[in-house]
């Protein structure tokens, strides 16, 4: 077997595994909300509209897992949880500006083409 190929599929499944995990609909929003700074998780939940306390939890834990989110505990009475994103999580959230620069700049040229295609395929 092609070692070139190998290496090439497993990337492939590498790129589609992160695309999966970086590109769902929290994930987007929780780094666009950090990249203020660390917050606290109820100003995190108070950012991403509709998110309920059981996925912003799920989704930090898979960002901090990642490397791209660090949870900082404060030892004082309640004990404080701060969350920031790290640098690969900047690194992140810079790539996300850039594809929403994209969206925002082409999407009108995208909805003509659409409602093109709609009106040809009826």
């Amino acid at each position: 077997m092609d070692v070139t190929a190998d290496r090439a599929e497993a990337d492939c499944e590498a790129v589609s595994e992160m695309l999966s995990r970086v590109g769902d609909k929290w994930t987007i929003q929780v780094v666009v909300s950090l990249r203020s700074g660390s917050q606290r998780f109820n100003a995190i939940k108070r950012k991403v509209d509709g998110i309920s306390q059981q996925m912003l939890i799920r989704t930090l834990k898979a960002l901090e897992r990642d490397g791209m989110v660090k949870r900082t505990v404060r030892h004082s009475a309640p004990p404080q949880v701060e969350y920031a994103l790290t640098p690969l999580g900047l690194s992140l959230s810079q790539t996300v500006r850039h594809l929403a620069d994209w969206v925002v700049t082409h999407r009108e040229k995208i909805e003509r083409n659409r409602l093109q295609y709609d009106i040809h395929k009826v």
